[in-house]
């Protein structure tokens, strides 16, 4: 049996600040730390902060007065940062910075009169806190595509969910446009999204089995799944090689292997080991050299060498 690895895979530049962000407040403040929402949606990386003094919890109204809190990579609304205000709380925002770009696009389009519409999961953390910063409509590109009663003169402007699949907002993005005269697409699927599913393409050209690597919970991981079926390729999501059902691969001569952007490269290489492989062979794909600066309360002071 031989495994295809997919490239690019694994940490993207958001998920590396996230976590980055996490150990070095346990570094300067010491633990407890809380962390609002899972910091990136993957339970291996979740247990490893909490083992080393970070608490995971899901409203700022749980955490003790006083106390430091990160805010997750997904993003959070006004309302969290307000209560966190009346609770003293010292927050760190580890908010990637391509989901922030989100909330500052809505703010501008909103100032200029536009209409918003966000395409996304109902209920994801990434949408919870985005569709917090103006109003919008959210259009489900997992539901059947239900766009509100406006005049279609009115001019609109459409925000995408970072982890989407590509073909799935691009329709959405279509039957949008179909209504609407006058539409603005701000595409903000992040180079990871993009350049992960571009892979599994690759993958599905040589492959019996794709097997995605991450968390049920991970939007970005589920779309790596979801493109693989598209092309009629069998996928299945596992956390890691004890999900692993080697009855999947009886028969089968190629496995494609790659990960969502909050998966660490550890459990790739544990699933690998526990296959067995006569042979990888890594598909070479889109070079990634991106890195986001942490926020400006964990920057190094100048001058100060601890």
């Amino acid at each position: 049996m031989k495994v295809f690895l997919g490239t690019p895979r694994g940490f993207c530049a958001g998920v590396v600040r996230a976590i980055d962000v996490v150990e070095i407040a346990l570094e300067r403040f010491g633990s407890p730390v809380y962390v609002k929402h899972q910091i990136v949606h993957n339970p291996y990386v979740a247990n490893s902060l909490e083992a080393k003094g970070a608490i995971t919890v899901e409203d700022v109204e749980d955490i003790p007065e006083g106390a430091t809190v990160v805010f997750s990579a997904h993003g959070s609304p006004p309302e969290d940062f307000q209560k966190a205000a009346s609770r003293n709380l010292h927050v760190i925002d580890a908010t990637c910075p391509l989901v922030t770009k989100v909330h500052n696009e809505a703010h501008k389009y909103a100032k200029e009169g536009r209409r918003l519409m966000l395409v996304g999961h109902r209920g994801h953390q990434e949408v919870k806190g985005s569709m917090g910063q103006e109003s919008m409509h959210l259009v489900d590109d997992g539901e059947s595509t239900d766009l509100p009663d406006w005049n279609p003169d009115i001019p609109v402007t459409v925000l995408t969910q970072t982890t989407l699949s590509v073909d799935d907002t691009q329709q959405a993005i279509d039957e949008i446009r179909g209504r609407f005269k006058d539409v603005v697409v701000r595409n903000d699927l992040c180079y990871a999204t993009t350049n992960r599913q571009s892979s599994v393409k690759q993958l599905c050209r040589v492959v019996d089995v794709v097997l995605v690597i991450g968390a049920p919970e991970s939007s970005n991981c589920n779309r790596l799944r979801e493109v693989a079926q598209a092309h009629g390729v069998r996928s299945y999501l596992i956390n890691g090689p004890e999900d692993l059902d080697m009855k999947w691969l009886e028969g089968v001569d190629n496995v494609g292997i790659t990960s969502g952007a909050s998966t660490p490269e550890l459990l790739v290489d544990a699933v690998i080991q526990a296959i067995d492989p006569d042979e990888v062979s890594l598909l070479k794909g889109a070079e990634e050299d991106v890195s986001f600066v942490l926020p400006v309360e964990l920057r190094p002071i100048p001058g100060k060498t601890t």
